[in-house]
């Protein structure tokens, strides 16, 4: 993390801010500068360096972690607290596990089994008390609530943040969830040189200074948004914008992506990471713009100025990118996974090709193996699978390839992912589909908040659509319907739609964190009738 500490280390004394948390009405609630946060997480590992570690004797062999490491569990929202905290646990080289506040009880668990202290803020604490902390928290793990202000205090005092300096290469900085389907999420180990690898590269892939006002909209226990919201932003001197308390999170909630839009506008931002959930959110807006007489640009970002719009997660309909091209605001679609440290592809400015996922990064090789899965070798792999070896996660080859279980095709060094390996539908007349691109065609109905096809064995595809609470159903489908005539073979049509109101409940049940549908869930859901 030299990359990092370099900066952070410039700016320990600065009076920028370096964090502003937004009103429920737009404007400006709280301002934190730079020296305030840094000397708060000073203090922070100063305390984490000092706390006792479990006895891991006990652990798998191929357990890439160290067993005299701190593991330090992070349960917070996207609050200045969380930036606190993970900056704390670098600086101390403690191994750093976050944990969505949108996990089942099980699903924490499972990540939190092996923590020495969790850490959380008022958000977390609530959280935890409702997962019930005896059940996700061992016996023997502290809890402390950070508190910003006491901590930066006591900065007078404090040794450096990076006292010991980066540390080793090979040391696990983080244990990040995976966002797979199942109820047990992996824990990817990463390793500190791997993050900083990547870290460098992203700067040198994007426009100078794009980050120096960063608007948060998906949590920080991601690590694209570790890596895009916190280390970006510091490495530019910026300010992360966070959204008010009470503004839905995009990727946890079907409603979330729309009612962002008011705080891009007043936010201002330089750069954004979205979901191709709100970039359709951001072209339904179009109409209300031109009605008013504003541009899209205007309307969105409230100056003149489109920012950085960066997405990732899903496949975004190329006509989506289009419209919004024509309107001014461009968005830059980027691949990635949590086994290569986040990113491993992105367009950009200046090297762009609509319905790819661009170029791979300066320290990324990338080739295609013989059934046409996308292969990955680069300096920021991940050390392994906490826990051990995982035949269901992906794999490393002898020669250092890691595979991704994504299909791709390659063209002038421009990715084109065309689904998941494990994704593919075989119906029951022996036909392939690719469900996520027949997904990104249905996602671009306005009333749609997210959509999954599902099928495998079975004589049809069926659809599972969250809608607007306040669309006509019949009017959705017949939209559906004609999306499917125009854009879809037939094999690629959904045969069954099954629409239902968007919910919370629906949501996080037929959806993970990141947006990515429970294919086994859904489809468990339309065999047994539940769906009917």
């Amino acid at each position: 993390m030299r990359t990092l500490e370099q900066a952070l280390t410039h700016l320990a004394d600065d009076a920028r801010p370096m964090i502003q948390l937004l009103a429920a009405d737009g404007s400006l609630a709280r301002s934190i500068a730079y020296r305030h946060i840094v000397g708060a997480a000073a203090v922070l590992a100063g305390v984490l360096r000092e706390h006792p570690v479990r006895d891991r004797s006990l652990r798998p062999a191929d357990d890439p972690t160290d067993p005299a490491q701190l593991h330090v569990g992070v349960v917070m929202g996207n609050s200045p607290e969380f930036v606190v905290a993970d900056l704390a646990a670098l600086g101390a080289g403690a191994a750093e596990i976050p944990v969505p506040l949108a996990f089942n009880a099980d699903q924490a668990a499972s990540m939190l089994q092996d923590v020495d202290i969790c850490l959380v803020d008022e958000e977390g604490r609530a959280q935890l008390a409702a997962w019930g902390r005896e059940d996700v928290l061992p016996q023997a793990a502290a809890l402390e609530v950070v508190d910003i202000d006491r901590l930066a205090a006591q900065q007078a005092t404090a040794a450096p943040l990076f006292r010991d300096g980066a540390g080793p290469q090979d040391r696990i900085c983080k244990v990040i969830h995976t966002s797979g389907t199942t109820s047990r999420p992996k824990g990817v180990c990463i390793r500190g040189g791997g993050l900083d690898a990547l870290i460098s590269s992203l700067r040198g892939a994007m426009p100078e200074h794009a980050y120096r006002r960063y608007l948060s909209l998906v949590p920080f226990s991601l690590l694209i948004e570790q890596v895009t919201g916190i280390y970006l932003v510091i490495c530019d001197g910026g300010t992360v914008v966070l959204l008010p308390p009470e503004a839905p999170l995009v990727g946890t909630s079907s409603f979330a992506p729309r009612a962002v839009l008011p705080y891009t506008r007043a936010a201002r931002p330089t750069a954004l990471v979205a979901t191709p959930a709100l970039a359709e959110a951001m072209v339904d807006r179009a109409g209300s713009a031109l009605a008013g007489g504003r541009s899209l640009v205007e309307e969105l970002f409230g100056g003149p100025d489109a920012p950085l719009v960066c997405c990732g997660g899903a496949p975004v309909d190329p006509l989506t990118l289009e419209k919004l091209d024509g309107h001014g605001v461009p968005v830059y679609e980027g691949y990635g996974l949590s086994e290569n440290s986040s990113v491993v592809s992105w367009n950009t400015p200046g090297a762009r090709r609509v319905g790819t996922v661009g170029r791979p990064l300066a320290h990324v090789q990338v080739r295609t193996a013989h059934d046409g899965e996308l292969l990955v070798r680069s300096t920021s792999l991940f050390a392994g699978y906490k826990g051990g070896d995982d035949p269901s996660g992906c794999q490393v080859d002898a020669d250092g390839w890691l595979h991704t279980g994504d299909l791709a095709e390659i063209e002038d060094g421009f990715i084109r992912i065309k689904g998941r390996k494990k994704s593919v539908i075989i119906t029951s007349a022996g036909r392939n589909v690719a469900p996520e691109w027949v997904e990104a065609q249905y996602r671009s109905v306005p009333a749609v908040r997210a959509v999954a096809v599902v099928g495998d064995g079975m004589p049809a595809l069926h659809g599972l659509f969250l809608i607007d609470p306040e669309a006509d159903a019949e009017d959705v489908r017949g939209q559906l319907e004609a999306v499917a005539r125009a854009r879809l073979s037939r094999v690629e049509q959904v045969e069954v739609l099954h629409l239902l109101s968007a919910d919370e409940d629906l949501h996080s049940e037929f959806f993970t964190v990141t947006g990515r549908p429970r294919r086994s869930v859904i489809q468990k859901a339309v065999t047994s009738g539940r769906l009917a």
